[in-house]
């Protein structure tokens, strides 16, 4: 680092400024134009080669955070950047990186070690800068960029490592083992980047980026990137970076103008049924459902699935080969729906996302901004939808006073909505059947059972339409939204909490429906998906009649019609998930005193014997070990360790 650069601003300066920008100025696209102040890229010194992949991409003036960053760091100093995602962070980084290293190898020859590392939080992000870095450096002779991520294969890392990767993206764990293996030379590193610190350090990454560090030489430019700034970063600042300007970048707006924001309040029961009418009366191209657990995106998806759409969970537990695969999917328009948690889903970028639909509600409002920031990617419109029940209602009020935006209340489309949707779309596929052509072979074959049947054309027509349907009713029929169940105090029911004991459903049946109790739960590792396919495929339910499933320790409750044929209840008597009957019965609310004494337990409608000991309640020590037992079962941010 020169003297010049170090006197040029004093030690530890700050700059701010306030932002217009949201989410689409990632990679330098920006829509304040040159009149305003803000300089082009071709002003802020860029080595050349650089600056024509900017120009390649179109891009001409830089973002806030892009036109203050990129010329301190090319003059050498440490530069701490507070913003928030989607203000173009990546570029700020990468495109003076990126020129440093292209300058270095004008004079020194091109090296064969890690020049430059960056350390990002997910594997997605990792990707994403990945992906950014060898867009800018296309016209850079002999770099070669290496993402290197926990859950892909080692091999193609140490090959990509051996044949001396310039610049190194990675996310901590695996960082850490490549050091540990000796296979990571950063003995010559001479730029270092930490994006989205504070999410490292949230996802418990602290010692790890403290080891990554350590390891580094002490001659090397760093620049931190972080939304906010806690304590843990400022110490990560004083002790890592030399005397480092502050750039701080305050968005007025956090979330896209061209996103419309809509809320609709529903209770949880009707979730489910509110998202499939939302798909089928919108036009919509590819989605994503946010909800909160992992064992949630399994539910969803099958039961999407099994109304008719295209859809597939990701969450942080999935293998690193099958979620690029998934993701690829979507972006290919295989897959249209993807029910995703926070975790899963963070540096997503595909751009045929039309809509982002918060089945679950956030309970913060940066989740919810960087949510609703995977719809509305280059210059594209977005539609962001939020379900709310009543009793939520104090966190969109949070939302609506953090983004200064107003969400717009949308009503649940109706059974009428829906089925003007249906018969548009049959007679959109029947007008391209008919424009298609080669019609003729049906011609005659309908043409000759009329006349050897003596029926009406029509209604042969109207019998191959059905045929189409293939057994599945074109129609919708209306159903009765269900009361909403109240408790002392006026607030919604939030049904009993799941104690080793507790038989209680957490949320009242629909109209027409009852919960039932099987035999199976989270200790035989029985997934949604488990039973809505022994459900449908051994007792013959249809999908539409399978309601909210609850898996509970020891047992799971399912939503079912309440009248039952006999012939539906015998073959739910043979109906087995992995080779286990599932021995189902209808629910009866709480223990029984013959329970709580472990007694067998009998009921009509199934024949369960078993019982349990713990009765109401299940942990010792009452409401308080109970809660802490239920705040075990969220999913947390997997380590990336692999």
């Amino acid at each position: 680092m020169s003297e010049h650069a170090q006197n040029e601003t004093p030690q530890n300066a700050e700059i701010t400024e306030n932002s217009e920008n949201t989410e689409n100025t990632e990679n330098g696209e920006n829509t304040e134009s040159a009149e305003s102040g803000v300089p082009a890229f071709a002003d802020l010194g860029i080595d050349g080669r650089v600056l024509a992949a900017i120009s390649d991409l179109g891009y001409e003036n830089p973002s806030p955070i892009q036109a203050q960053t990129i010329p301190l760091l090319l003059s050498g100093r440490d530069v701490v950047g507070l913003a928030q995602t989607g203000t173009g962070k990546t570029a700020a980084f990468a495109v003076p990186a990126l020129s440093r290293l292209a300058e270095l190898a004008d004079v020194n020859g091109p090296a064969n070690t890690p020049q430059i590392l960056v350390l990002a939080p997910t594997r997605e992000l990792a990707l994403q800068v990945a992906e950014a870095f060898t867009t800018y450096a296309k016209h850079i002779k002999g770099v070669t960029v290496l993402p290197v991520y926990g859950g892909a294969p080692y091999g193609p890392q140490l090959s990509g490592l051996r044949r001396g990767a310039q610049v190194v993206v990675g996310t901590p764990g695996r960082v850490i083992d490549h050091l540990s293996k000796g296979s990571l030379d950063l003995s010559n590193l001479q730029y270092m980047v930490l994006d989205e610190a504070d999410e490292m350090l949230r996802m418990g990454f602290a010692e790890e980026v403290d080891q990554i560090l350590s390891a580094t030489p002490d001659q090397k430019q760093t620049a931190l990137f972080s939304a906010t700034m806690p304590r843990a970063i400022q110490r990560i600042s004083g002790k890592y970076l030399n005397n480092p300007v502050e750039v701080s970048v305050a968005a007025k707006n956090t979330t896209a103008g061209n996103i419309r924001q809509r809320y609709m309040q529903v209770t949880g029961s009707w979730k489910l049924e509110a998202l499939t009418r939302i798909l089928e009366t919108e036009e919509h191209d590819g989605v994503i459902a946010f909800v909160r657990t992992r064992n949630a995106t399994e539910e969803l998806a099958t039961k999407l699935n099994a109304r008719g759409f295209r859809a597939v969970a990701l969450s942080g537990d999935v293998a690193q080969n099958q979620r690029e695969k998934t993701v690829d999917n979507l972006r290919q328009g295989r897959v249209d729906i993807l029910v995703a948690t926070d975790v899963a889903a963070r540096g997503l970028d595909v751009e045929r996302i039309s809509h982002v639909i918060n089945y679950d509600i956030p309970h913060d409002t940066e989740g919810y901004v960087h949510r609703i920031g995977r719809t509305g990617r280059a210059g594209r419109s977005g539609d962001a939808v939020l379900f709310m029940t009543p009793r939520e209602k104090y966190l969109l009020r949070a939302i609506e006073k953090a983004t200064r935006q107003t969400v717009e209340q949308m009503n649940m489309p109706s059974v009428a909505d829906v089925n003007n949707s249906r018969l548009g779309r049959f007679s959109t596929q029947i007008t391209e059947t008919l424009s298609a052509g080669d019609l003729d072979v049906f011609r005659g074959l309908i043409d000759s059972y009329v006349s050897e049947n003596d029926v009406n054309a029509e209604d042969v027509a109207a019998a191959l339409a059905k045929m189409a349907q293939g057994g599945r009713p074109l129609l919708a029929e209306e159903q009765d939204m269900p009361p909403a169940r109240m408790e002392r105090g006026g607030r919604e029911d939030r049904g009993d909490r799941d104690g080793r004991g507790s038989r209680g459903p957490q949320r009242g049946p629909a109209e027409g429906n009852a919960t039932y109790r099987i035999s199976l739960g989270r200790q035989d590792r029985v997934q949604p998906g488990n039973i809505v396919g022994a459900l449908a495929n051994e007792a013959g339910l249809r999908s539409n009649q399978i309601g909210h499933i609850d898996i509970r320790s020891n047992h799971a409750l399912v939503e079912l019609p309440a009248d039952l044929t006999s012939q539906q209840w015998d073959a739910l008597g043979n109906t087995t998930i992995n080779g286990r009957p599932i021995e189902i019965q209808k629910d009866s609310g709480r223990p029984t005193n013959a329970e709580r004494e472990g007694k067998p337990f009998r009921s009509g409608g199934g024949g369960y014997k078993g019982g349990h000991k713990g009765g109401y309640g299940g942990h010792k020590g009452g409401g308080k070990a109970g809660f802490k037992a239920g705040r075990k079962s969220f999913e947390k941010p997997s380590r990336d360790r692999y």
